[in-house]
């Protein structure tokens, strides 16, 4: 018999906290989702004032990187340099674009947290302060 792990509720509050006070601090409107290992969605939210299009992102970035149990604008780089297509995977949900980033807890994904809104870089700055909010919490 197999076991996994999910982030649970209360990581998953945690983590989105986290984030959603970042994104306050820097002044920055975006989107946060949080998935289990499996990459759907247990959190969104929308911070006033984010465009619409980031919501799909982010739930697009939490599950690419929870699936490939890797961050999510590291398969648009290998994309990129190999000249395939991010979609070669056969999940159109994929996406290569910074801002979404597995948690491990005891070298096993437990799940993703992802940003959209802001720039690449920003997206995933932020993601990892929810990331490390999680892991905190657990030790």
């Amino acid at each position: 018999m197999q076991s996994v792990w999910n982030l649970g509720e209360a990581e998953t509050r945690i983590g989105m906290d986290a984030c959603r006070d970042e994104l306050k601090r820097r002044g920055k409107a975006g989107v946060i989702a949080i998935s289990d290992s499996h990459g759907e969605l247990i959190a969104l939210w929308r911070t006033e004032g984010c465009a619409l299009p980031p919501i799909v992102i982010a739930q697009n970035k939490a599950y690419t990187a929870a699936r490939v149990r890797g961050l999510s604008g590291d398969l648009g780089r290998n994309a990129q340099a190999d000249g395939s297509d991010v979609h070669y995977h056969g999940d159109t949900r994929y996406v290569g674009w910074d801002g979404g980033a597995p948690v491990f807890h005891k070298g096993e994904c437990v799940g993703a947290v992802a940003i959209s809104g802001l720039s690449g870089e920003e997206d995933l700055e932020i993601a990892q302060i929810g990331i490390t909010a999680i892991l905190n919490a657990l030790d």
